[in-house]
């Protein structure tokens, strides 16, 4: 299963290296932003060749990834991992792929029940608290 996002990126952590039976291997996790009305923050690795590809960008670029999810058991706990298989420059024209679509404009029944009896709401009440 092939997942996409846009985002911006905002840290590179520190490169690790190894070797195992199939030889060595290099891993770079790195964190981007999303450009949502909330933006998530998630963390993602890229193995081998594409650790040396995330070094061609820079802290703030804003870069599409084609991703996997794989989540794995270890003593009775679970660890999702955030696969990063290609990493390229968002298109500048294009928006954030996750972006929440316009609410549809309201449409008022001709006949109905009136709304004078529902409560109103301003838009502070409508903040999250969190």
């Amino acid at each position: 299963m092939a997942l996409e996002l846009e985002g911006t990126l905002i840290k590179v952590l520190p490169e690790q290296t190894g070797s195992s039976k199939n030889g060595q291997w290099v891993k770079q996790d790195f964190v981007i932003e999303t450009q949502e009305q909330y933006p998530k923050k998630a963390c993602f690795s890229a193995w081998g060749d594409r650790a040396n590809d995330l070094k061609q960008f820079a802290l703030g670029d804003k870069l599409k990834l084609t991703f996997s999810v794989e989540s794995r058991e270890y003593n009775e706990r679970w660890y999702t991992d955030l696969r990063a298989y290609r990493i390229e420059l968002a298109s500048e024209g294009g928006a954030a792929s996750y972006q929440a679509p316009a609410a549809p404009s309201a449409v008022r029944p001709a006949a109905g029940p009136s709304t004078a009896s529902l409560p109103s709401f301003s838009e502070d009440d409508q903040d999250l608290p969190f």
